[in-house]
């Protein structure tokens, strides 16, 4: 049985700011990591397509209001700069 992937390790490198902040990221990349793998099996980041991130910020998150569909854009860039793409999203 294999050890579940460690967001928080993961993004360590890349979460700067107040404490609340952090947290929301991980908080809403955890959220992401358990949505994606739902859908499509693959719960580490290193196995993400670009496709992946925008299923979830168009389809996943269209439910919920701009703004929350925003912050959740925020930790999507923190999520790209971490694997070291130039993944661009749109709202």
């Amino acid at each position: 049985m294999s050890k579940p992937f460690d967001m928080e390790l993961f993004l360590r490198g890349v979460l700067t700011g107040a404490h609340s902040t952090r947290q929301r990221h991980l908080r809403q990349a955890k959220a992401i990591q358990s949505a994606i793998s739902d859908r499509w099996h693959k719960d580490n980041p290193w196995a993400w397509q670009q496709k992946h991130l925008a299923w979830f910020l168009n389809h996943h998150l269209s439910p919920h209001a701009e703004s929350t569909r925003y912050y959740y854009l925020l930790t999507m860039h923190l999520l790209a700069f971490r694997l070291g793409k130039s993944w661009q999203f749109n709202l």
